[in-house]
Formats: C-alpha cells, sequence, structure tokens
C-alpha cells in the first residue's frame, strides 16, 4: 500500500510504499488481545499482601475448654473467624507475568499496525526533528497535523530537541522503533512513523 508523507510543518514530501505484509492484515482481535493482556500482566507489582494464621502474633493457649460452655470448640486465636485473625487464602507477594510466544507477539505487533493503518490512524513525517527544543513550537506543528493525541515512534535513536519538547505535552508519546509495543500503539488516536522507523519495521520483518 501507498502512503503520503508530510513533514512537521504539513507540507508533502513524496510517498512511501508500505509492505501488506505489515500493514496491509485483516486485524485479528484475539491475537492483539493476547498480546495486550500479556503487556498488562507482566507490569502488575504483584505486592499485594494479606497476613495468614501463621503470621498473626497472638497467643496459642487453647482460648477456653472444648466441652461444657455450650460454645463451639475453639483451639487458636490467630484463625479466620475472629477479628484480628489471619486471613484465609489471602493474597499473596507474587508475579502475574505469563508467557507469550515471540512469533506471536510479532505478528501482534504487525496486527495492530494493519489496524491503525486500516482506520486511517498511520501519518509517516519524513523527520521527528527541531532545531529549537520549544514545546510551543511543536504544538503549532501537532495543531497542523491534527494531532492530539498520538504516539510518534522515530528510528533507533529520537532526536533530543524533539523529545525534550514533547514530554510536556498530555496525550503525546515519542519512542525509539526499538520500544514500538501494541499497548502503546493501541492507547493513542494516530501512530505516526518517521521514514526511518518504517524502514526500521520492514527490515525487522523481512
Amino acid at each position: 500500500m501507498e502512503l503520503n508523507v508530510t513533514t512537521l510543518e504539513g507540507k508533502a514530501a513524496g510517498s512511501v510504499q508500505l509492505s501488506d505484509g505489515i500493514f496491509g492484515l485483516e486485524p485479528r482481535k484475539d491475537l492483539i488481545q493476547r498480546c495486550v493482556n500479556w503487556q498488562l500482566a507482566k507490569r502488575q507489582a504483584g505486592t499485594h499482601k494479606a497476613k495468614g494464621r501463621a503470621e498473626i502474633w497472638r497467643t496459642g493457649k487453647k482460648m477456653f475448654k472444648q466441652k461444657g460452655t455450650g460454645n463451639a470448640r475453639h483451639g487458636s486465636a490467630r484463625v479466620s473467624q475472629f477479628r484480628g485473625g489471619g486471613r484465609a487464602f489471602g493474597p499473596v507477594v507474587r508475579s502475574h507475568a505469563h508467557d507469550l510466544p515471540k512469533k506471536v507477539r510479532a505478528l501482534a505487533l504487525r496486527h495492530a499496525l494493519s489496524a491503525k493503518a486500516k482506520d486511517g490512524g498511520l501519518i509517516v513525517i519524513d523527520s521527528a526533528e527541531l532545531k529549537d527544543a520549544k514545546t510551543k513550537a511543536l504544538l503549532g506543528h501537532f495543531s497542523g497535523l491534527g494531532l492530539t493525541s498520538a504516539l510518534i515512534v522515530d528510528g533507533a535513536q529520537v532526536h533530543a530537541g524533539f523529545e525534550t519538547a514533547a514530554r510536556n505535552i498530555p496525550n503525546i508519546d515519542v519512542l525509539p522503533i526499538q520500544g514500538i509495543n501494541v499497548y502503546d500503539i493501541l492507547r493513542r488516536q494516530k501512530l505516526v512513523l518517521t521514514k526511518a522507523a518504517v524502514d526500521a519495521l520492514e527490515a525487522r520483518f523481512k
């Protein structure tokens, strides 16, 4: 598929031929969902914790005699039936991460890119560089391109001035090509790729 290339100033800068094997697939929601779930599960802290009966500091003496009181029999006061006792089957510190094959992750990324291209949310610019690292100037460029929520992906190295200027703009993310991922692509309305990013993706999935 062919897509027009523009500059940050909104001027035409030719066109680029995009691979159908990366940007022309019919998006599969199941693959994309699997990858998003994998990403979100992997970044969960898993630091939730509740004390069990073995971790409660309380006397181990039998509460009252076994028979003759008319009450149910009880031994330890640390059990979950009593106020201040341990919690039965409470959460423990653990990792929520699960495995996802590398080929499935790569395929999900291609389907996410194809979904953006199909919905008209893909923009290709010639380069992401700013002479002066000024947020106000970059906001002017973004308003000209109609960008209010976007993920901007550059080549192997993001231009320092551009990254600094975009840092304070809400709903704008800037990543090098190594950091491109399914979740960040889907959470923003537009995906902006530089020509260097397109070339890197073509080489990656060749």
